[in-house]
């Protein structure tokens, strides 16, 4: 039960944090439109047996995790609701975005109409089904956090680890549920005692796609384990494959700061500093608790810090 608590108190507590953010692991969810009446975009997992997901899904998630968009993603899931809404996807990301937004009675709502539709996929579509039954009761689990604490949250969690593993009976091998299932295990193996960061890691890098997303969450292991050279690899990684979204380069910024302030390095803090100018750039496209305020904390004591080295080595 502690173990649990934890898990939940830590998710959460890095969220606040900036760069792993809640919508990191959410929104990460990606799903296919079962609208017969939808027009179809391309699978970003899977090249064996791909589903199809409707095009405004699929400009939502690019928006979202290549440029780092959140009102412009937010725009095009309202648009998508309307043609795609029996994808169990738009309302997932939808409460993800909410909970960015600090906005509680959009979130529960739209977390309520995850596990809704979810249900309703169960026949044509048991894997995502039970994936999706995870990600809507993680939804709900994370709204009741909020409202109520932690241990309002516990059955919740239960029931999160149950879909996962009758998802993994169906499919263990799918891309799609190794990058979701990849995050969670990532959180539990950061955070709790007793639990393998490496292996973790290790299955998330062999199993779980698109690469970029895996590049950004296994930079965040290594960062919260304090391993930031390893975290800097990937980072960097994920910069190069997604140069345009300001949050992967506050993500760099996080780990340089981090690395200099350890190690007295100044060219480390010169490049954070270089990293949180790349993303304050692009400052408004982000959510505000979330991203926006953290980030201007951390260009602010990146300079503090700067200026106090300078100013011992004239």
């Amino acid at each position: 039960m502690q173990d649990k608590n934890r898990f939940f108190s830590s998710t959460f507590r890095i969220r606040r944090q900036g760069a792993f953010t809640f919508s990191t692991i959410a929104l990460t969810m990606l799903s296919w439109g079962f609208s017969m009446g939808a027009s179809f975009g391309a699978d970003p997992f899977r090249t064996n047996n791909p589903r199809e997901i409707g095009d405004k899904t699929e400009q939502a998630f690019k928006t979202l995790f290549e440029e780092g968009n959140y009102p412009r993603a937010k725009r095009l899931l309202d648009e998508a609701k309307d043609s795609e809404g029996n994808d169990p996807l738009v309302p997932a990301l939808r409460a993800s975005l909410a909970y960015t937004e600090e906005d509680w009675t959009t979130m529960k709502s739209y977390a309520d109409e995850t596990v809704t539709v979810a249900r309703a996929i169960a026949i044509k579509d048991p894997l995502r089904s039970n994936l999706y039954l995870a990600v809507g009761n993680f939804l709900q689990g994370a709204h009741k956090f909020q409202v109520s604490g932690p241990m309002a949250a516990i059955g919740q969690l239960q029931s999160v680890f149950r879909y996962f593993e009758q998802a993994q009976r169906i499919d263990n091998d799918d891309p799609e549920l190794n990058l979701i299932k990849g995050y969670f295990n990532l959180i539990l193996a950061v955070n709790l005692p007793f639990s393998s960061p490496t292996q973790a890691i290790s299955q998330l890098q062999e199993f779980a796609s698109p690469q970029y997303l895996v590049h950004r969450g296994i930079a965040i292991a290594y960062r919260d384990l304090e391993d930031f050279d390893q975290a800097l690899i990937f980072a960097d990684k994920a910069v190069e494959s997604t140069p345009n979204n300001p949050e992967i380069h506050y993500l760099r910024g996080q780990i340089l700061r981090e690395k200099g302030m350890r190690d007295n390095n100044v060219e480390a803090l010169q490049e954070a500093l270089k990293s949180f100018d790349i993303a304050i750039a692009k400052l408004d496209q982000m959510p505000v608790a979330a991203t926006q305020e953290p980030l201007k904390r951390d260009r602010t004591s990146t300079i503090e810090a700067l200026a106090k080295f300078q100013g011992f080595t004239e």
